[in-house]
């Protein structure tokens, strides 16, 4: 055989000759072939001929009017099935995507919000439509804005309340950090805690980067008033843990305050404002699936709970509780 040149195989071999080989390897011999294609035995028999033709090189040994693969076709059927598998992945997901219950929504948020806000919501959206599916994607600032500029979620949930570009923002939420305590502690007592209840507390701190943090260490140098700060995290939620197992007190969003609050870790209301929002951030560009307004209704129906929730959390404030009133031992 003419040994064939790169550049003409590339044009001259189709996917129908590659169908045909895959037939014969599969049923082992060109009458099965032929069965597989709904065609005939001379036909494949002929387009197999024409694939080694191309080729340059025989694929299959004849022996007693059987076909037997050689090394070659041997080869060559092993990344044909690799390239089939890919295929019938995109078939299997192009036939998936007429099913209602086979898109999912692709939600981006910060890891606070995943752990305390998005539960909540994504229960709500179940109960209403049992077959929806969400894939949920925890991000920090600034990484989470730009995905979503970049039009790769369907929905985002974030704390500033301004739009990036390519994004439309709803405000869900806004309220007030709070201070949270070990049930035992003695400023568990009072119903609201003023910067200078925190003179040389122990207090748990999120890092450095964190502009919460910076809002705080602004507020506590103004009022020249020293804390002791020996842990710090860049998770609230990891906050509220080191709190509820007495490593000191702290401020958080009251989203995750509420989500930890229990018999060991209690609320209190501040005599100071720091705002802290949640915002969904929608794409302009990216088409909005079905699911996309369903969710946004469940979020705002659970941040109305939230908010419902942290108030009757901080009126209930300065009563005793039902917790360990002593340090754990």
């Amino acid at each position: 055989m003419t040994e064939p040149t790169d550049t003409s195989l590339a044009h001259r071999i189709t996917h129908r000759h590659i169908e045909v080989f895959r037939a014969v390897m599969t049923a082992g011999s060109a009458t099965g072939a032929a069965d597989l294609l709904h065609s005939s035995q001379p036909t494949v028999s002929r387009e197999l001929a024409r694939l080694e033709s191309l080729l340059g090189y025989a694929l299959f040994e004849r022996v007693q009017g059987r076909l037997r693969a050689n090394a070659r076709a041997l080869a060559l059927w092993d990344e044909v099935q690799r390239s089939w598998q890919g295929l019938e992945r995109v078939v299997d997901r192009a036939v998936a995507l007429g099913r209602s219950d086979a898109v999912r929504l692709s939600v981006l948020c910060l890891p606070t919000l995943a752990h305390a806000l998005l539960p909540g919501a994504a229960a709500r959206l179940m109960q209403g439509q049992p077959h929806a599916r969400v894939s949920v994607t925890p991000q920090e600032s600034p990484l989470l804005e730009e995905w979503m500029s970049a039009q790769r979620f369907d929905l985002g949930l974030c704390e500033q309340t301004t739009a990036p570009p390519g994004t439309r923002a709803e405000v869900l939420l806004t309220l007030d950090e709070v201070a949270v305590l070990p049930a035992w502690h003695a400023l568990a007592r009072k119903p609201v805690l003023e910067l200078a209840d925190f003179a040389n507390e122990q207090f748990v701190s999120l890092s450095a980067d964190d502009p919460y943090r910076r809002l705080i260490d602004a507020r506590f140098a103004e009022a020249v008033v020293s804390r002791t700060l020996r842990v710090e995290t860049h998770s609230a939620a990891a906050v509220c843990a080191m709190v509820e197992h007495g490593l000191g007190i702290a401020i958080v969003n009251p989203v995750t305050a509420l989500a930890a609050a229990g018999d060991r870790l209690v609320l209190r209301r501040l005599a100071f404002s720091i705002p802290f929002s949640v915002t969904a951030l929608l794409p302009l560009y990216r088409p909005p699936l079905p699911e996309v307004e369903p969710m946004l209704d469940a979020l705002r129906a659970q941040a109305a709970h939230v908010v419902a929730q942290v108030a009757a959390q901080l009126a209930a404030a300065g009563t005793p509780t039902a917790g360990p009133q002593t340090p754990p031992q």
